[in-house]
């Protein structure tokens, strides 16, 4: 983030593994890798204060992992300063992998852009039109916790692992319900929107908690109590371990156990069973121990694949998409498997004027989308911000220099988003494995807008050869020589894929 561009660094590249746990240090003058046996098994946020203890610097900025991470929990994640996550996709086991439990960044460099006035010209554009004086920004007022109650309204709102759509004691997890127990803002640095909530009940403090994690740690568990959600979200950060995956797992064994499938011994609504689910995962121990797995482990053993809600072995996240078809596209295009930041034609969908109970069209929609977001992420701006691809062309201008038209910036992302599906297709994942678990195509909801309404295999697969069609690839959902070709992608990457990849 920033204090490693102040550190004088874009990225860092970490190869090999550490002979002993260690944590790295970077500054601009040295970068060195300091051996911590002591802290094996230690939590995130302990972790953060013992290595700034150990630097000697209270300005430092910290990643770390938790145990999740040491066992390579396969949805174990990364904490930055305690209160943000990089939840999804495993990477804290990477670390872990490396001996690295974590990462020290201090810097004090000076940042330059090609034309400083511009950029703040810019800057206090955005801030002014959606920032926190806006006076209808909701996400400053609530943060992501505003969504429970539209997704209550929408009938999408994920209740007792996705089998229902609405959830009775919602009032109870919404934004004013937390804005109840909320103790200060947050910002990450240099936003103006400041979604981030410090909120504290009992002992256990957090920041959010977010949406999904409303939704996967509560409403899909059958859990309505605040307090609750909010030690589940403190545990899952605190031992390293994604909310949504982590969520998702449990609903799946209450579920299965409530059905008489399997008795995994912890039913919907069992709130301390839940808590100690959470560290039993997370350290691969004690009587839940092979839920780190996760719900495509736990289901190949299991079976009842159809109740194990991922997609590409990802949990899903709090939308189901049976209120919301282009959100069903969105999750298996998606190239980490079920996401929902690639593309969120909700918003047009289920919060908008577009039908949400149809396909058509939602195939070139969900690219289009993605085209964009992926140019988005390229240049690191947040999610919450409302930029289009002409305004973030101007951001490229004034920070990086030459002409960034729309149609370039948008050009961007589809090449990186290609890049990501030739790995994928490389690794086996092509049509077959876009799909969404058979539960949305067999069972419809029973309340709210999507009720009674059937989202059909048939024409979702009708949809899915739009989107390959419109995206340039084959009917098997890979991408071709042509399209590579046409996006810039260097010859040397597309004769690797070609060597992989039978076309």
């Amino acid at each position: 983030g920033a204090e490693l561009k102040y550190a004088g660094f874009d990225a860092v590249s970490i190869t090999g593994r550490a002979e002993s746990l260690s944590y790295l240090y970077i500054d601009p003058d040295k970068q060195t890798i300091n051996p911590v046996p002591d802290l094996a098994g230690t939590g995130s946020f302990e972790t953060e204060q013992k290595v700034k203890q150990l630097v000697g610097d209270k300005n430092v900025k910290i990643l770390t992992i938790g145990p999740a991470g040491e066992q390579k929990v396969p949805f174990s994640c990364i904490s930055s300063e305690r209160y943000r996550q990089l939840g999804r996709g495993g990477i804290g086991a990477v670390m872990g992998s490396k001996n690295l439990k974590a990462i020290a960044i201090r810097g004090w460099l000076d940042v330059t852009v090609e034309d400083f006035e511009g950029t703040m010209r810019l800057a206090e554009e955005f801030h002014e039109k959606d920032g926190v004086t806006a006076e209808d920004n909701e996400i400053y007022q609530y943060g992501t916790p505003v969504l429970v109650d539209l997704a209550q309204e929408s009938g999408l709102l994920p209740t007792k692992n996705f089998s229902e759509g609405r959830f009775d004691n919602y009032k109870n997890l919404n934004g004013e319900a937390f804005k109840d127990v909320r103790q200060n803002k947050k910002a990450c640095f240099g936003c103006g929107i400041a979604c981030g909530n410090w909120v504290k009940e009992g002992d256990h403090q957090v920041e959010g908690p977010e949406f999904e994690t409303i939704v996967l740690g509560g409403t899909s568990l059958g859990i309505g109590e605040r307090a609750s959600v909010i030690e589940f979200n403190a545990l899952c950060d605190d031992y390293g371990i994604d909310t949504i995956s982590t969520g998702g797992t449990i609903a799946y064994m209450m579920e299965m156990t409530e059905k008489g499938f399997h008795d995994f011994g912890i039913m919907f609504g069992d709130k301390e069973k839940t808590l100690q689910a959470v560290k039993d995962i997370a350290t691969r121990s004690g009587k839940w121990a092979e839920a780190a797995e996760g719900t495509k482990g736990l289901s190949e053993k299991y079976g009842h694949k159809e109740l194990a809600i991922n997609v590409k072995g990802m949990e899903l996240p709090g939308y189901d998409p049976r209120g919301s078809y282009g959100m069903g596209i969105a999750y298996v295009t998606a190239p980490r498997g079920g996401c929902h930041m690639s593309a969120y034609p909700i918003a047009l969908e289920a919060w908008g004027d577009r039908d949400p109970f149809t396909f058509d069209g939602k195939g070139v929609l969900v690219a289009k989308m993605q085209n964009s977001q992926f140019a988005k992420f390229s240049f690191g701006v947040c999610d919450f911000w409302p930029i289009n691809s002409e305004t973030l062309g101007k951001l490229f201008e004034v920070t990086f220099g030459g002409s960034w038209p729309k149609e370039k910036v948008r050009e961007v992302g589809e090449r990186v988003f290609n890049l990501q599906r030739m790995f994928s297709v490389m690794a086996g994942f092509t049509k077959n494995a876009d799909k969404l678990p058979q539960r949305f195509y067999k069972e419809v909801l029973k309340a709210g807008p999507p009720a009674d309404i059937p989202m059909t295999e048939e024409a979702f697969d009708k949809a899915m050869q739009e989107y390959y069609e419109y995206r340039g690839w084959d009917s098997l959902g890979r991408p071709t020589i042509k399209k590579l070709q046409s996006l810039g992608i260097e010859k040397h990457l597309i004769d690797e894929y070609t060597s992989r990849v039978t076309l």
